[in-house]
């Protein structure tokens, strides 16, 4: 294991050292500061700069910590009461301020002055978020903000009782992979029916938040959510047209890919007719495949896995443990899911997740894991706005890092034929990704571009898309409400709208990533760690073009990536 060790926050410059978050009334200064500050060169341009990266970064890290109390318990008050005291007090007289720092720096005559490395890209950034502004959306964001919190709530509490025993969803998702016919179904059937308690709530939910979205982008002079959104999230390189492009080619080339592996799943299990708690057992009988034992195994053994590839990436993982910035249990109370939430002061940022003790805990470790290399990667850039990049970018360095680690899961399994299992289920899970991902993307598109839709039409919808992107073989008669309603397990559609298409376009990055990994792993592994400590200096397709890959997601790039992958499957 490598040596163990805080990382203490760079000192200020700007801030006192003992300044926190408590008011609005102790920050406003800081901000008047950098409203009457006196820019007469391009020196004075640059410390203009740096001292309100540093003020915002101060506060982003305060209100991640926030966010990160309240997830890690839904049920204690008073963290849901300082969330949202940021997001109501203090976030809403950021907004203009902001604005109006934004037009300072667009107005220097200096501004072309500044260095190109990471400026151009962030100066891209300040005009389109100057374009979008308006003030009648701040309290609309923080309204957002505050329903969106809704969901984790309403599934944190959701339980199923099995066998006598209250457990959470994810625990029950575990009974998916039993043996046993009945124990499958019945945890299947337990997860549905709860989720179908909250439905109505949900679809409430969604539809109060599809109006606010959509009045925001109506007051900022979009068409609708889905072009103010692609604005929003500096979406530069990549328009709608080419989210549907990726969508055809998905359907055209990976579907059939994945319909053949459902086939011979129903095939090997001898079954007449699949269901959909049938995916998940394996099809020789074997219980399912237990990498780690409890949460502090799963971190060692996280650890001595990154150690292996490069002695620098398990000094990152030891240095969270170290610091407490991982809390990984999946317990009653606690928000779904799994994020690494990046710190922005101190460079060290904290993993989340709903651990059992299953194969898709390990990669989602090994997935968050690559986040927080990013983070570590990117921490002496000389801005904040330089460490924030896009998710293209930051799922090209989570989803690679599942690929690359592949050759040491033989520190999770001993057994070779455990060990061959688990890589094997795992690029199988690749080719039913990105599928998911355009299913998902695709009926997001539809959402926002008919945001004033009945509930009736949008399930309508949802089957059409989803019926689009699944197999033919998995039998879901009997399961129509079940099936009309899958798509509220997904959280980015509630919490992080278009948030999605990302995931996508980085698995394939990664598995070119891959690939360059296994031709020459030095060169692989370098040019992985340098496109990441770029952080967002470059533009998307030269960081991938740092990685030695392509930013591509046509159809024959997409048939030739699928081919690699089918090839490494049959290799094992």
């Amino acid at each position: 294991m490598p040596e163990t060790v805080v990382i203490p926050r760079k000192s200020r410059h700007f801030l006192p050292e003992n300044f926190i978050v408590d008011k609005w009334e102790t920050i406003l200064p800081y901000y008047t500061q950098l409203l009457e500050w006196s820019i007469d060169n391009v020196d004075d341009l640059k410390e203009w700069f740096a001292s309100r990266s540093e003020l915002e970064a101060v506060l982003a890290e305060d209100a991640g910590w926030r966010y990160i109390r309240m997830t890690c318990d839904t049920t204690n008050e008073e963290y849901r009461q300082q969330f949202n005291f940021f997001i109501s007090e203090i976030e809403p007289h950021i907004a203009p301020l902001t604005q109006r720092l934004n037009e300072i720096a667009l107005e220097s005559p200096y501004l072309e002055m500044l260095p190109e490395a990471g400026y151009a890209i962030m100066i891209r950034r300040l005009k389109s978020d100057v374009a979008i502004f308006r003030t009648e959306n701040i309290p609309l964001h923080t309204k957002i903000q505050q329903e969106a919190q809704q969901y984790g709530a309403i599934n944190g509490a959701m339980t199923v009782t099995i066998d006598g025993q209250e457990i959470t969803l994810q625990q029950a998702a575990d009974k998916l992979q039993s043996t046993a016919e009945a124990v499958r179904s019945n945890a299947y059937k337990a997860i549905s029916q709860r989720r179908l308690e909250d439905k109505d709530r949900l679809d409430k939910l969604f539809t109060d938040l599809i109006t606010l979205r959509n009045q925001i982008a109506l007051n900022a002079g979009f068409q609708n959510y889905r072009d103010y959104m692609f604005a929003a999230m500096g979406r530069f390189d990549y328009s709608p047209a080419d989210c549907r492009q990726f969508h055809e080619a998905v359907a055209t080339e990976v579907v059939p890919l994945m319909n053949e592996q459902v086939k011979q799943r129903k095939a090997l299990l001898g079954l007449k007719t699949l269901k959909p708690w049938d995916k998940n057992v394996d099809t020789q009988g074997r219980e399912p495949l237990k990498p780690f034992e409890n949460s502090q195994d799963l971190i060692d053994k996280t650890i001595e896995c990154f150690s292996k590839l490069d002695p620098f990436l398990g000094q990152c993982l030891s240095t969270m443990k170290k610091m407490g910035h991982l809390d990984l249990e999946s317990r009653k109370g606690k928000s779904p899911g799994g994020y690494n939430y990046p710190l922005a002061e101190t460079g060290v940022p904290f993993i989340f997740m709903n651990a059992t003790s299953n194969l898709r805990d390990m990669i989602t470790m090994l997935h968050e894991g690559g986040h927080a290399v990013h983070s570590f990667l990117m921490r002496d850039l000389e801005l904040n706005d330089f460490k924030n990049p896009p998710s293209e970018v930051a799922e090209l360095a989570s989803m690679a890092m599942e690929l690359i680690s592949l050759d040491f899961w033989h520190l999770y399994f001993e057994d070779e034929d455990e060990l061959q299992r688990a890589k094997k289920e795992h690029l199988g899970q690749i080719i039913e990704t990105l599928p998911w991902v355009a299913t998902i993307d695709q009926f997001q598109h539809w959402i926002y571009e008919n945001p004033n839709h009945t509930i009736e039409e949008r399930n309508a919808e949802w089957l059409s898309v989803f019926e689009k992107f699944s197999d033919d073989i998995t039998d879901w008669s009997g399961l129509a409400t079940e099936k009309a309603y899958v798509w509220h397990k997904q959280l980015h559609l509630f919490e992080v709208p278009f948030y999605y298409i990302e995931y996508g376009m980085a698995q394939l990055g990664a598995i070119a990533v891959w690939k360059n990994f296994k031709e020459d792993p030095d060169k692989g592994l370098q040019g992985y760690k340098d496109a990441l400590s770029l952080g967002y200096t470059c533009s998307i397709p030269e960081i991938y073009e740092a990685a030695g890959i392509k930013f591509d997601f046509s159809q024959s790039y997409i048939k030739e990536l699928m081919a690699f992958v089918k090839e490494e499957m049959n290799k094992l």
